[in-house]
C-alpha cells in the first residue's frame, strides 16, 4: 500500500489554494472563477428605490418599510437594506439563532433527520413566507419573525420554562424572552420584536399582519414535522392520527403543510382576516390535540420534561451561589439571579448536561436519555 506524505498537500488542495485571490481579467476586474462570463446592465438599485411608491406589490394593510423600523437606538438607515432585511440578517448572524441548532424541539438529542429547535424556525420561515407572499403582506417582515420567534428557548424544549419561571417575578415566557433578552443586543425594530414577543397563541395579538401569519405558521409548521419525526422515531404510527384528520389532511408532511397553507391563503385572500376557515381550523385543532395526547404528554416525554427541570434549576441554584462563576457579560448585570437565568437559558441542550456533571457532579443516569453517555 502506497504511504500517504501528510507533510505534501494533496493536489485537490493545493486546487483549492490556487483560487485564494480569484481571477483577474483583462478589464483589471477579479471574478471568482476563471472562466466567468457572466454579465448583467449595470444598475444599482438603493433601499431608498426599493421602498418607493409602487415599487412593492402589497396589499392594503401590509407593513410597509417606509416609515418603520423604530429601534431602541438611532441607527442611520443602510444604502441598500431596508429596516426589516437588516433585522432578518442580524437574526441569522446572531449567537442566539445559532444555538438552536442545539436546543430541543420534541426529542432531546435527536436523529439526524429529526428537527431541533432552529431547523423548526427554518420551516416556520418558509410556511409563513409561502403565505405572506400569496396574500401580499410583507414578506421579509415576516421572514425575520419567522427566524427570530424561538430565540428565547431554553435547553430541553418547554421544559426550560417551567425550570426557569420560578427565578422571575413576571414568569419565563420563551416568546417574551426571546424578544426582551435574548434579541435585545440585536436592536431590532419595533415591529420584529412585537411578532417575536407575541408569536404564542396565548400572548395578544401581533400588532401587524405579517406577525399573525407567523402565530399561524409556527402551528402548522410543529404539528405537521412533530408528527413526522414522531412517526420515525416508532412513537406513532400512521393509522393513529385519526381518520377526520387523515381524510381531509392526508398522511404525509407535504400533503399536510400544502392543505393548510391554502387553508390560510384562501381566508386571508377572501376575507382579509389573517385566519383560517373552520373546517380547516377544526382539523388543524384536532391535530395538535392528537400530537398532545400521543406524543408530548407520554410518559417518556413527561419524565424527560422532570429531568430537565431538576437538572436546569439546579444550575440556576449553583451561579446564584456563584457568580463569580458566570461568564464576564453575564456578571456585569445588575441582578444576579437573572443573570444566571439567562446564561442557562441560553445554553444548548448538550452544553447544559455537560455544565451539570462538570460543576454537580451530575449522575449520568439521571441526564436527559440521548445524551452521548
Amino acid at each position: 500500500m502506497e504511504t500517504v506524505n501528510e507533510s505534501t498537500p494533496s493536489p485537490r488542495a493545493l486546487q483549492w489554494a490556487a483560487t485564494m485571490g480569484g481571477f483577474l481579467g483583462s478589464d483589471d476586474v477579479v471574478r471568482a472563477h476563471a472562466d466567468s462570463h457572466a454579465l448583467v446592465e449595470p444598475r444599482r438599485i438603493t433601499r431608498e428605490r426599493r421602498e418607493s411608491p409602487g415599487a412593492q406589490d402589497l396589499t392594503t394593510g401590509a407593513t410597509r418599510e417606509s416609515g418603520a423600523g423604530e429601534r431602541a437606538r438611532r441607527e442611520e438607515p443602510d444604502e441598500f437594506r431596508s429596516c426589516f432585511e437588516r433585522d432578518r440578517d442580524r437574526i441569522l448572524h446572531s449567537s442566539a439563532f445559532r444555538r438552536l441548532s442545539g436546543k430541543t424541539q420534541v426529542f432531546v438529542f435527536p436523529d439526524d433527520h429529526m428537527r431541533t429547535r432552529l431547523t423548526h424556525a427554518l420551516e416556520v420561515a418558509q410556511v409563513a413566507t409561502s403565505v405572506a407572499r400569496a396574500t401580499g403582506l410583507n414578506a421579509t417582515l415576516t421572514d425575520a419573525i419567522a427566524l427570530g420567534h424561538d430565540c428565547g428557548h431554553g435547553p430541553g424544549g418547554h421544559a426550560s420554562e417551567d425550570a426557569l419561571e420560578i427565578y422571575l417575578p413576571e414568569g419565563f415566557d420563551h416568546a417574551q424572552w426571546g424578544a426582551d433578552v435574548a434579541l435585545a443586543s440585536l436592536n431590532l425594530c419595533r415591529e420584529t420584536l412585537d411578532g417575536v414577543r407575541n408569536h404564542s397563541w396565548s400572548r395578544p395579538a401581533p400588532s401587524t399582519p405579517e406577525g399573525e401569519v407567523v402565530s399561524w405558521a409556527d402551528r402548522i409548521a410543529y404539528v405537521c414535522h412533530d408528527f413526522e419525526d414522531a412517526l420515525s422515531a416508532g412513537v406513532v404510527q400512521p393509522g393513529d392520527l385519526p381518520r377526520a384528520v387523515r381524510e381531509r389532511c392526508g398522511e404525509s408532511r407535504s400533503h399536510q403543510l400544502r392543505y393548510f397553507i391554502r387553508a390560510l391563503i384562501d381566508t386571508i385572500s377572501s376575507s382579509g382576516v389573517v385566519g383560517m376557515a373552520s373546517e380547516p381550523a377544526a382539523t388543524l385543532r384536532e391535530f395538535r390535540d392528537f400530537n398532545y395526547r400521543a406524543i408530548y404528554m407520554r410518559d417518556a416525554s413527561r419524565l424527560q420534561a422532570e429531568r430537565v427541570v431538576t437538572m436546569l434549576r439546579a444550575l440556576v441554584e449553583y451561579y446564584r451561589a456563584r457568580p463569580e462563576a458566570l461568564p464576564v457579560d453575564y456578571r456585569e448585570w445588575e441582578d444576579p439571579l437573572r443573570a444566571g437565568v439567562a446564561y442557562v437559558a441560553g445554553m444548548t441542550d448538550r452544553f447544559a448536561c455537560r455544565s451539570a456533571v462538570q460543576h454537580l457532579d451530575w449522575p449520568v443516569a439521571q441526564l436527559p436519555s440521548g445524551i452521548d453517555r
